[in-house]
């Protein structure tokens, strides 16, 4: 891949990422100020009396057609300035900034481990189609493909903290104050076994079905029976031949499970009442938070495109044959 290439590949896809990221803000801005339920009812309660009620519609300019409020919030995003929160009191930006770590320390572990395991298991079903362990690993696969995420979190819950008490309820911590290091480090763990278990299945599943797919195709290809008849190993052979051809289209995958656990993240968030952005939007959704819920989606949408970027790029890191021209 050359280095002009890639730079002009760069600031095409940057020009479609912010072209995307303008037709998402616009969109939402007109979706959610048009959806029923008005966030100042909920700021002041239904009986407060009109003339104050108009007072703060005004206050927060949501008194002026939705044309004249959203040119002007482009150009506070332009800005870097997502907003003020009705229900937080406080800046947006600053709000997420809170709520992001616990988000990318959640999803971020589950698509470790489903990328991981995912792929370890494709690769081993797919050396000894048709066997036990092949049939096993695909009966897995559908089950955990078919369980739809808010209900396995729940049947966890009720199975794994109320019913056995092994892992705690909900929350991202206990509420004890004299924990060392190594406690606090164990707790978060007991605390996010349950939430990454319940992102972790369906994901998991979908890679493992892809890298299974894929390495059968590519071990009956010619040029894997060519190595093989030259006397390489069968280690080298799957690992070296096989397995960079065969992963491509399980890297775009990846990549993509990136937009999906953020969605799925607001179900397993709110099951769990874990502090990320899943549980933000729920609430922000609730208190009729139309920066917040805005500022959310843009955030969200300017990291999906950001990880599908990288994954375009790891396309020329694997296999040295893409050229982006």
């Amino acid at each position: 891949m050359g280095r002009f290439a890639l730079w002009s590949f760069a600031a095409r896809r940057a020009g479609l990422a912010g072209l995307t990221v303008g037709l998402v803000i616009v969109s939402n801005f007109i979706l959610i100020h048009s959806a029923p339920g008005d966030p100042i009812a909920f700021l002041i309660g239904e009986y407060a009396s009109p003339e104050y009620y108009e007072q703060v519609r005004r206050q927060y300019k949501l008194d002026r057609p939705i044309i004249a409020q959203l040119i002007p919030y482009l150009g506070n995003v332009l800005r870097g300035d997502l907003g003020f929160s009705y229900s937080y009191q406080k800046p947006v930006v600053a709000v997420i900034r809170d709520r992001f770590p616990p988000t990318l320390l959640l999803t971020g572990t589950a698509i470790a481990l489903s990328s991981l395991f995912g792929i370890l298991l494709g690769v081993v079903a797919a050396t000894r189609p048709g066997s036990g362990l092949d049939a096993v690993t695909t009966a897995a696969t559908i089950v955990g493909y078919s369980l739809p995420v808010f209900w396995l979190a729940q049947l966890l819950l009720l199975t794994f903290s109320v019913r056995l008490h092994w892992f705690p309820v909900q929350g991202m911590s206990s509420l004890r104050m004299d924990m060392g290091l190594f406690e606090r480090l164990t707790d978060l763990a007991r605390h996010l076994v349950l939430p990454v278990v319940s992102l972790t299945a369906f994901y998991l599943a979908l890679v493992a079905r892809l890298m299974r797919t894929k390495m059968i195709e590519t071990l009956r290809s010619d040029y894997i029976l060519t190595a093989r008849a030259k006397g390489l190993r069968s280690a080298t052979v799957l690992l070296r031949h096989a397995l960079p051809n065969a992963i491509l289209p399980v890297v775009t995958v990846i990549g993509y499970n990136f937009s999906l656990v953020f969605a799925g993240s607001v179900l397993t968030e709110t099951v769990f009442a874990w502090p990320g952005m899943g549980l933000l939007i729920y609430d922000a959704v609730y208190a009729r938070d139309y920066p917040l819920l805005l500022g959310s989606f843009v955030f969200i949408a300017l990291s999906v495109v950001f990880f599908n970027f990288v994954t375009d790029i790891m396309y020329g890191v694997i296999d040295p044959r893409v050229r982006y021209g």
